[in-house]
């Protein structure tokens, strides 16, 4: 039976990494909704590449941490913190993608 990952997650947000980057934080409070994560392959270029609509050249890296239950996607913003036309200054607002993904 499949889930959202807003449902097995304890925490989905995002932030600025830096003026030029955003990183999302995906984690959880026990192993067995990580490791149903992780084996669903769900966090994966494709499927960032396709909710955030960016180029896998914009993808910095997507790593996971076991020992913390949590997965990092960091990815390049299209504008910069607090550039012209810039709608998130603190890149805060940018987890909400993830949050209907279905995890089987």
């Amino acid at each position: 039976m499949s889930e959202k990952l807003v449902d097995l997650a304890k925490v989905l947000r995002s932030k600025n990494s830096g003026p030029f980057q955003i990183t999302l934080d995906i984690l959880f409070d026990n192993k067995e909704a990580y490791d149903r994560v992780v084996k669903a392959d769900v966090i994966n270029e494709e499927t960032i590449m396709k909710l955030y609509h960016l180029e896998r050249k914009n993808i910095c890296c997507i790593v996971f941490f076991e020992k913390a239950l949590g997965i990092k996607v960091t990815y390049n913003r299209k504008i910069a913190s607090g550039g012209c036309f810039d709608r998130d200054v603190y890149g805060a607002q940018q987890q909400s993608p993830l949050f209907d993904l279905e995890v089987e």
